[in-house]
C-alpha cells in the first residue's frame, strides 16, 4: 500500500510560480484587453485624479504646477479651481492645432471631469488643520495621483490635454523632458505671481510624480490581445534547392 508521504502532491507548487520579483509583478498588466474595462478604468482614473489633486490642495502645503495656475487664478479672478482646470484644459487643446496632435475620448473627458470632481470634493470635504493631519494627506494625494495617472493613461483612450501639449511638441524634434520643464515652469511662475500657495508639496511632488507613474502605468496598462504568429510562408521553388531523390537501386544482374 502507497504511504501518504510517497504519494502525489496534487497542490504541490511549482518550482519559481511564486518566486518572481517584485519588479515581474509591477511590469505585468493587470487589466485584460475589453473595451468596457477600458472605460470605466478611464472613468475611475480621472475621477482619482481630481480628488486627489483636490488632497494635494487642501494639504495647505504646497500644489502642482497646473493646480498652481488654476489656483491663482481662481484667488485673482474668481469662479473656482477645479473650474478654472476645466477651462485651462480647454484652451490648452486649442493650443494641439497647430502641433497636429488629435484628441481622444480620453482627452475630452479629461477636460469635463477633472475639475469637476476637484471642486465637488473640496465644497464636502473639511481642509485639514492638524500639521501631521496635512502631511498625512498630502502624501496621500501624491501617492493617489500616481495611481490615477497609471489609470487614465494606461487605458489608452487618449492623453490630457496637458500630455498631449508636451508630447506634440517633443515630437517635432525636441527633448521631452525639456519641454516638460518649460512648459511646467512657466505655468508654476505665472500662478505664484498670481497668488498660489508653492511650498514643500510643489517639491514631493514635482519629485515623486514621474517615478509612480513610471511604475503604475505599466501595473495598469490595457494590452491589447496577442496577435497569432503567421503561419510559416511557402518555400520559393526558385530559391529552395531541389533535393535529389534517393538513388535507383542497382539493377538485377
Amino acid at each position: 500500500m502507497t504511504s501518504t508521504r510517497d504519494s502525489p502532491r496534487p497542490f504541490a507548487r511549482k518550482p519559481g510560480r511564486f518566486s518572481r520579483g517584485a519588479g515581474t509583478v509591477i511590469q505585468r498588466p493587470l487589466i485584460p484587453d475589453r473595451p468596457a474595462r477600458r472605460m470605466s478604468q478611464l472613468l475611475f482614473g480621472l475621477v482619482l485624479y481630481g480628488v486627489s489633486d483636490a488632497m494635494v490642495i487642501q494639504s495647505g502645503l504646497g500644489v502642482e504646477p497646473w493646480d498652481a495656475l488654476s489656483q491663482g487664478l481662481s484667488r485673482t479672478v474668481g469662479l473656482g479651481i477645479g473650474m478654472w482646470t476645466n477651462i485651462i484644459g480647454a484652451l490648452v487643446l486649442l493650443l494641439w492645432i497647430p502641433l497636429r496632435t488629435k484628441p481622444g475620448l480620453g482627452t475630452v473627458c479629461n477636460v469635463l471631469l477633472v475639475g469637476t470632481v476637484m471642486d465637488i470634493f473640496m465644497a464636502w470635504t473639511p481642509v485639514p488643520e492638524a500639521m501631521w493631519l496635512r502631511w498625512t494627506v498630502l502624501i496621500a494625494g501624491v501617492v493617489l495621483n500616481g495611481v490615477a495617472t497609471g489609470a487614465y493613461i494606461g487605458a489608452g483612450l487618449g492623453p490630457g490635454p496637458r500630455d498631449g501639449l508636451m508630447t506634440g511638441w517633443a515630437a517635432r524634434g525636441h527633448s521631452i523632458r525639456g519641454v516638460r520643464w518649460v512648459i511646467e515652469l512657466t505655468v508654476l511662475v505665472i500662478g505664484f505671481l498670481l497668488g498660489a500657495t508653492l511650498g514643500i508639496g510643489t517639491v514631493i511632488y514635482a519629485v515623486a510624480i514621474g517615478p509612480l507613474a513610471q511604475m503604475f502605468i505599466p501595473m495598469l496598462e490595457v494590452k491589447g490581445p496577442v496577435p497569432a504568429p503567421a503561419p510559416d510562408a511557402a518555400p520559393d521553388p526558385t530559391t529552395t534547392p531541389a533535393t535529389n531523390p534517393d538513388p535507383d537501386p542497382d539493377p538485377a544482374t
